[in-house]
C-alpha cells in the first residue's frame, strides 16, 4: 500500500469524538451508536446483541465467516459507599488504577446527568512523612462538594453510580496520540478504517466479513463470549493494545522489548492459530509493513482467548497496538503504529481464500 496517510480528516475528527464520548464496561451504548453511524456507509447491515455489541457484516449471507475485532469499553468505577459527611468510597469496573486516582478529576454518571468532582488526597503538608501512606483502594475517595450524605445523593448519586475520568484526546509532538481509552477504543475505530478502505477501494472479499465491536473485556472478556456464539465465525483476527516497554521502571527480561513507532505486534500463544499467524507474518513481510513480535504465557488476556476456544475451536490471531501508560488517563500510541495496524489487517483479510480452514493437518 502507498506511503501517504490512511486516516483522512473525516476518520480522525470519529476518533476524538469517539474517544472523548465515556463508555465503560457495562455502559457502552452511546459509543457504540457513534461506531455505527460512523461504519454505516462500508457495511451491508448490523447485529446488536442483549448486552450491547455491535458487529457490521459485509456479505451476510456468505456460509463462511471471518471476524475482525475490537472492544469498546474502557475502565471506570463504581460508587460503592457514601459516608456521612459526603464523601465516597469506590470499587473497580475493570482494571481501573488506584495508584493514579489522588487528584484526578472524574464524572459520576446519574439519571440527571454527570456530577463533578474529585478524588481527594492529603495536601503533603499534613502527612506522616516518616510512614507515607500509598494510595490503596481503601483509602482513594472522592469528594463532590458535598457536606453530608443526605447531600450527595440529591445530586442523583447512589451506589451502583458509575465514574469515569474526563479526560480527552490530543496529539503530542504530531504523531503521538494521547487519550484515556485508547484501550481498546482506538481498537473499534481501526476495524472500522478497514472497513472504509475496503469500501472506498472497492475490494470484494469471496467471504462474510464480521466487524466486531466488543462490550466487557476489561471483566473477563464476556462480550466476545456472548457473541461468538451468534456469530459462529471460522476465523478470528483480534486487535488490541500491548505494552510498549521502552519506557521507565519496565523490566525487558520479563515483559518482553516493544516499542511504539515499530510497527504492530503479532502475538504468539497458545491461543493463536500457527498457520493463521504465519500468514498475518508473511503478508507484513510481503507489503513491507514493519511489525514486532511477542509471546504469552498461557493465555493472551485479550478476546482472542473468547474467540479461540469457542464453537469447537476457531483459527484466531492477535494483532497489537504497542501502547504507553495502559490503563491510565495519558494512554499513548504511535500514529505510525495505527495507520500499520489497519494495513495488515486490510491486507491479510485480501489473503485469506473462502473456506481457509487452515488445518495443520492438509495433505
Amino acid at each position: 500500500m502507498s506511503t501517504k496517510s490512511i486516516l483522512k480528516k473525516t476518520s480522525l475528527t470519529f476518533l476524538e469524538n469517539y474517544l472523548n464520548n465515556a463508555a465503560p464496561t457495562g455502559y457502552e451504548s452511546e459509543g457504540q451508536k457513534l461506531w455505527m453511524d460512523y461504519l454505516s456507509p462500508y457495511v451491508d447491515t448490523f447485529i446488536t446483541d442483549t448486552y450491547g455489541t455491535a458487529v457490521g457484516i459485509i456479505n451476510p449471507d456468505a456460509p463462511f465467516k471471518v471476524v475482525i475485532e475490537g472492544h469498546a469499553d474502557e475502565i471506570a468505577w463504581y460508587v460503592n459507599y457514601i459516608t456521612d459527611d459526603g464523601f465516597i468510597y469506590v470499587i473497580r469496573n475493570g482494571g481501573s488504577d488506584h495508584m493514579i486516582a489522588p487528584s484526578k478529576r472524574v464524572h459520576i454518571h446519574t439519571k440527571k446527568g454527570i456530577v463533578k468532582g474529585v478524588f481527594g488526597w492529603p495536601a503533603i503538608h499534613t502527612r506522616n512523612k516518616s510512614k507515607e501512606e500509598p494510595a490503596r483502594i481503601d483509602n482513594i475517595f472522592i469528594d463532590c462538594g458535598c457536606d453530608t450524605k443526605e447531600e450527595v445523593e440529591k445530586m442523583g448519586i447512589h451506589v451502583g453510580c458509575v465514574v469515569t475520568y474526563p479526560d480527552t484526546f490530543e496529539v503530542l509532538n504530531e504523531n503521538k496520540f494521547i487519550c484515556r481509552a485508547i484501550d481498546n477504543r482506538m481498537g473499534g475505530f481501526m476495524i472500522a478504517e478497514v472497513a472504509r478502505l475496503l469500501k472506498e477501494n472497492k475490494k470484494t472479499l469471496p467471504f462474510g466479513l464480521y466487524i466486531v465491536n466488543s462490550v466487557q473485556e476489561e471483566i473477563g472478556l464476556r462480550g466476545a463470549e456472548m457473541i461468538t456464539q451468534t456469530i459462529k465465525p471460522n476465523v478470528a483476527i483480534v486487535t488490541d493494545v500491548c505494552h510498549d516497554t521502552s519506557t521507565p521502571m519496565i523490566e525487558k527480561k520479563i515483559e518482553g522489548d516493544l516499542k511504539m513507532g515499530r510497527g504492530p505486534v503479532i502475538a504468539y500463544a497458545p491461543a493463536t492459530q500457527n498457520n493463521l499467524r504465519e500468514m498475518i507474518v508473511d503478508t507484513a513481510e510481503e507489503n513491507k509493513i514493519p511489525f514486532q513480535r511477542n509471546a504469552s504465557s498461557r493465555a493472551t488476556g485479550t478476546d482472542t482467548d473468547a474467540f479461540a476456544y469457542s464453537n469447537g475451536g476457531v483459527a484466531s490471531a492477535l494483532i497489537s497496538l504497542p501502547l504507553r501508560y495502559m490503563h491510565t488517563t495519558v494512554e499513548m500510541v504511535h500514529r505510525d503504529d495505527v495507520e500499520n495496524v489497519i494495513k495488515l489487517i486490510y491486507e491479510s483479510l485480501l489473503k485469506i481464500e473462502n473456506n481457509e480452514t487452515f488445518s495443520y493437518f492438509k495433505k
